[in-house]
């Protein structure tokens, strides 16, 4: 029997569809929340790695990269409503390394060839991801800007919490670089998610991990979401797998229980640390749809949620994109996408979540009354959807009763 409000014959060939992924070997398992009113539908299908014998369960730990970010920018709203942070107040308050910054000349140009800032960097500019730094898709060996990133351990590619120094080093090593462009002059991704990890705890005064525990985690009953997984939870945390760009060949970027998040990072990354569970995003989905509200306690403001669920965006600051022609249907607010135009799905403006690269996904649609979670242990190869992304959220929409 399908729940109240979704068609039990869509949620079957939902089913199906999923299915003849892991079928086909696209992802060794996952697991699907669609959510429409108070009816819920889980599926969950396959195992803990391909041919493997341990089935993914509906609290398997997943490591959710990117959708880390959202949760990040809710946790620095949560500052400005309580008026510790304003979004229009210069970041150097409390990042004094950000202070007085040079901006390259040229993006591929010499780290030394630079022109002053024309003003300070902002709160809002870290959240909405044009402090004017971010990741760069380009060869190292040509961008030098791009090298001393690399080389100072600033966390530009796939998360690896092992590899990045704690919060303060960290900061510090970003306050020796120029920036790319001027502050608030072109959205670059990711790095402003990592910029207000160490914002939000000096703010706070409490390590970031404290402070999403404190104010987020544990408010929303969210008990399995974490910058790594304890001992007694690691039979739930399986290896994630990837094909290596590099060779083309399949096989496991971090082996799980005795991967870099089976201890507690140096570095909690506000951009794609955190590891979680569908039920525990599905409560941070839920009081996002409720305006900031959880069934126990508000969390958020109204103002707050509306801020981070619209567009921030002008037309100039959309001059790079991940994906080619994203910005025509999409925009940005604090943390996370928003789409303004339809896209192909049976959706209108207004729908907004964002995707973790390591194989996961989340999205709500307001005016739909839908929120959908995926999450596999299988990387995505590039910034677009794999199709089995794609067949998920379409068969949602068609799960909609009338």
């Amino acid at each position: 029997m399908s729940p109240a409000g979704l068609s039990s014959a869509a949620l079957d060939r939902m089913h199906d569809a999923l299915a003849g992924f892991v079928k086909q070997g696209a992802v060794p398992g996952l697991v699907a929340v669609v959510e429409h009113g108070e009816a819920v539908h889980a599926d969950v299908i396959g195992t803990m790695e391909p041919k493997g014998r341990a089935p993914v369960r509906r609290d398997t730990i997943f490591r959710i990269s990117s959708m880390t970010k959202p949760v990040t920018a809710a946790a620095t709203m949560l500052l400005v409503d309580e008026g510790t942070l304003r979004l229009d107040e210069p970041v150097e308050r409390l990042l004094p390394e950000l202070a007085n910054r040079r901006v390259l000349k040229r993006v591929d140009g010499p780290l030394e060839d630079t022109m002053p800032a024309r003003r300070a960097i902002a709160v809002r500019d870290l959240l909405t991801f044009t402090l004017g730094f971010g990741l760069l898709f380009a060869d190292p060996t040509q961008v030098p800007i791009l090298k001393a990133m690399n080389d100072l351990q600033l966390g530009m590619g796939p998360p690896m919490p092992a590899t990045m120094p704690p919060p303060d080093e960290w900061m510090r090593r970003l306050g020796t670089l120029p920036l790319m462009h001027q502050p608030g002059e072109r959205w670059m991704y990711n790095t402003g998610a990592d910029v207000l990890t160490v914002l939000v705890a000096r703010a706070s005064g409490r390590p970031f991990e404290a402070f999403l525990r404190e104010r987020l985690f544990e408010p929303l009953g969210m008990k399995d979401t974490a910058f790594h997984v304890p001992p007694e939870k690691l039979n739930r945390f399986g290896p994630l797998h990837w094909t290596d760009y590099r060779t083309g060949q399949d096989g496991v970027f971090d082996p799980g229980p005795d991967g870099q998040w089976g201890r507690p990072p140096a570095f909690p990354s506000g951009a794609g640390g955190l590891a979680s569970t569908a039920d525990d995003y599905l409560a941070f989905a839920r009081m996002m749809m409720n305006g900031g509200e959880s069934w126990a306690a508000r969390i958020l403001s109204k103002q707050s949620v509306e801020a981070m669920t619209r567009d921030q965006l002008t037309p100039e600051q959309k001059a790079d994109e991940l994906i080619p022609g994203y910005w025509d249907s999409h925009g940005w607010g604090f943390g996370m996408a928003v789409l303004t135009k339809p896209d192909g799905l049976v959706s209108a403006p207004g729908r907004y979540g964002w995707d973790g690269g390591m194989g996961t996904s989340w999205f709500n649609d307001p005016k739909a009354g839908l929120t959908t979670i995926l999450m596999t242990n299988r990387m995505w190869s590039s910034p677009d959807p794999p199709p089995l992304f794609r067949e998920f959220w379409k068969s949602a929409y068609a799960a909609l009763k009338d």
